[in-house]
Parts: C-alpha cells; sequence; structure tokens
C-alpha cells in the first residue's frame, strides 16, 4: 500500500544514475514491485552519472572485463529497443602507447573472439590522419560512445512507464530494520518499507553506508574529483575514434557529443589523477595542472584539434584500490558500486546483475564482494 507520507515496496533502490536507474529498469520490466529514489532529479549533476559522452569498449586486458563488455554492449541494443531511445553509438576505438601494451590486450581479444586488428603506426596514421602514433596500435571496430544523460532519462521514464515508482527530490537519512527481515527507511519526504534495499549512490556511497543500520564491511571507497576538457575538431568530417593512450599520464578521449557545444569537437581527459574530495563538498573547479596534462597531450599527439579547450568541466570518480567493482549483498541490502572510472559502459549488465542480487537469484561475483578487502 502506499500514500503521501508512507510507501510500501518490494525493492527500493536508493540513486537514480546509471546503475539505479538500469536496476530499477530491470526489475519493473521483469514485473516487480520497485521504487527508485533520488536525492535530486532525474539527470542532475551531482553525482558520476551525467553528461553526453562516454566510452564503450571491448579492450580490457582482463577477460572477464571483455566479457562483461559483451554483455553490456547487447544490454544496450536491448534498452535502446525497449525505450526507443538510441543511445550507443559505434565509433570503433584505438589503443596505443607504451603502458597500454596493445599487443597484450589483441592476445585477451583474441581468445574471446572479438575483432581487432594490431596497425604499425604508419598503416595506423594513414586511417587516422588526425592523430600521431608510436609503436603497435590496436584498433577494436565495436568501441563507440554512450548518452548517459539520455539513458538515465529513458531508464527512469521506462521504470516508470512500467509501474516503478520514482520519488525525486527526496534524500535518505537512515534505515531501520523491522520484524520479518524488511527494512524502514526514512527520507526527508515518505517513510519507504520494503524486502531488499539496493544502494546505488555512487560517490555519495560513502557517506550513505553508515546510515544503512547494518554492518556492510570494509568500503575503501575513495572519491576524487576529474576534470574533463573539450577541443575542437579541426576537420568537422573527420571520424574520431574512442582512444585509449598511456605513454606516462593514462589519457582517454572520444567524440564529445553536446557536451562539446554545436560544433564537432573531442572530449580528452586524465584518468589517472583526481583530487580527493567527499561528494557533498566538492567544489567543481577545474584544476590548472590537468588541464595543463591535457593541452600537452593534445598538442603532441592530436593535431587535428585544436589546442585550446573549448569546454572543460568536472567530475567525480569512486575508486576501489583494485579498480574491480562492488557488487554485493549483505542482509537485505545490495550494494552497487560499478566505479573507478570505467563503469558506465557496463550500465544494462550491472542492472540485471543487481536485480538478480536483490531477487536472490545468484550470489555475488567474487570478484566484487566486500571481503575481498579483509
Amino acid at each position: 500500500m502506499s500514500t503521501l507520507d508512507r510507501i510500501d515496496t518490494e525493492i527500493a533502490v536508493i540513486g537514480a544514475g546509471l546503475m539505479g536507474s538500469a536496476t530499477a529498469w530491470e526489475l519493473a520490466r521483469r514485473g516487480h514491485a520497485v521504487t527508485l529514489v533520488e536525492a535530486y532529479d532525474i539527470g542532475h549533476r551531482h553525482g558520476s552519472s551525467h553528461g553526453t559522452s562516454r566510452i564503450h569498449r571491448r579492450a580490457y586486458a582482463d577477460p572477464e572485463y571483455v566479457r562483461l563488455t559483451g554483455l553490456a554492449g547487447e544490454g544496450w541494443r536491448e534498452l535502446e529497443n525497449d525505450t526507443g531511445t538510441p543511445l550507443l553509438r559505434v565509433t570503433g576505438g584505438v589503443d596505443l602507447g607504451a603502458g597500454r601494451d596493445p599487443e597484450g590486450i589483441a592476445r585477451v581479444l583474441a581468445g574471446a573472439g572479438v575483432p581487432h586488428e594490431l596497425l604499425a603506426p604508419g598503416a595506423a596514421a594513414e586511417r587516422w590522419p588526425f592523430m600521431r602514433f608510436e609503436g603497435p596500435v590496436l584498433h577494436h571496430p565495436e568501441a563507440g560512445t554512450v548518452d548517459a544523460d539520455a539513458a538515465v532519462a529513458a531508464m527512469a521514464r521506462r521504470a516508470a512507464e512500467l509501474g516503478a515508482g520514482v520519488i525525486t527530490g527526496v534524500r535518505f537519512t537512515g534505515a531501520d530494520s523491522l520484524p520479518g527481515g524488511r527494512v524502514r527507511l526514512r527520507t526527508e519526504g515518505p517513510e519507504i518499507t520494503a524486502a531488499t534495499v539496493v544502494v546505488a549512490a555512487g560517490p555519495w556511497l560513502p557517506e550513505l553506508a553508515g546510515r544503512l543500520g547494518v554492518p556492510v564491511g570494509p568500503l575503501p571507497l575513495r572519491v576524487t574529483q576529474q576534470q574533463v576538457f573539450h577541443f575542437r575538431s579541426r576537420d568537422p568530417e573527420a571520424r574520431w575514434p574512442v582512444f585509449v593512450h598511456t605513454d606516462g599520464p593514462q589519457i582517454y578521449g572520444l567524440p564529445s557529443g553536446g557536451d562539446g557545444g554545436p560544433l564537432p569537437a573531442v572530449k580528452v581527459a586524465q584518468h589517472d589523477a583526481g583530487t580527493p574530495v567527499a561528494a557533498a563538498t566538492r567544489d567543481g573547479v577545474v584544476d590548472p595542472a590537468s588541464r595543463a596534462v591535457v593541452t600537452t597531450h593534445v598538442r603532441r599527439w592530436l593535431p587535428g584539434l585544436d589546442p585550446d579547450p573549448v569546454a572543460e568541466a568536472t567530475c567525480l570518480y569512486t575508486n576501489t584500490p583494485d579498480e574491480d567493482f562492488v557488487l554485493d549483498r549483505v542482509g537485505p541490502f545490495v550494494i552497487a558500486s560499478p566505479c573507478s572510472g570505467h563503469g558506465a559502459k557496463f550500465t544494462p549488465v550491472i542492472g540485471r546483475m543487481a536485480a538478480d542480487l536483490a531477487l536472490g537469484r545468484t550470489v555475488p561475483h567474487p570478484r566484487f564482494t566486500l571481503r575481498r578487502f579483509t
């Protein structure tokens, strides 16, 4: 039953970013009663799920992540079909740099049957004349970009159409155990009771974990503020791939989407540096040292870009020490933190995995449990 001040549901999901919205969509389309609770509006910019362009790629040196990227790619197309919203744009991707080990990643992709090719620098330059290359270059054609803003909006909307409750502007403040194993969630709005609660709060998770009312074990999450920069493409007809380039700093790039303005641009950022922050107190000020690193990389390696950024922004990473995800169940709570700066591409498959955990249909993936930190 539900009233204005009390909601009874089967499963509550805290956080309507990419992972929370995906979990709610997955549960709703399976016919389960689910309530999605968001402290801000759908599509807000206070977490890690905003922006028009995120990398989708298969190029991992880890066979398990390669397997999951394949499931995620299928999931994106399924989500597009169900919501009628284009989300995944295929551009192809390149990996390069001595620290990236293109040849090693190629061996992993070969073992998984993922299409790819290794190119010499000259051959790569002929294909992408607006980039510079040294050493072997890995190309895999299934890479592309995902529109995170559109994905969050589509999943939350579709979940509601399928019967989910979607509550926005309501902050979670605490939880209590009830007889029969149910949980009462205290919020700044209605009181919500549920059999299971999925906590998908992104960079807000470290501060929310202590409010759950049950010990969730060690949660060594480190939140950092990152910077992203958008550079105008000198040739508006150039077809830029997504890329990951490790030659010193870990630099990644991808077509900007709307975040780069009305003209074609490329989003370029540094993956391996950030300022430790808390989600509630981040300042949102772009670090000039990061801007210098990225613009230096653009000048040296990306001659097809004007090296002066046309737009810039900050975002948040939630990092684990091993850069693996957290996706575990503790009592009635599912803790979902698919993070460390590479989780967005996995959104549909994480929603499926979190839904299965919430319904008790599976056990946590051993790579993603909390007990690995003990």
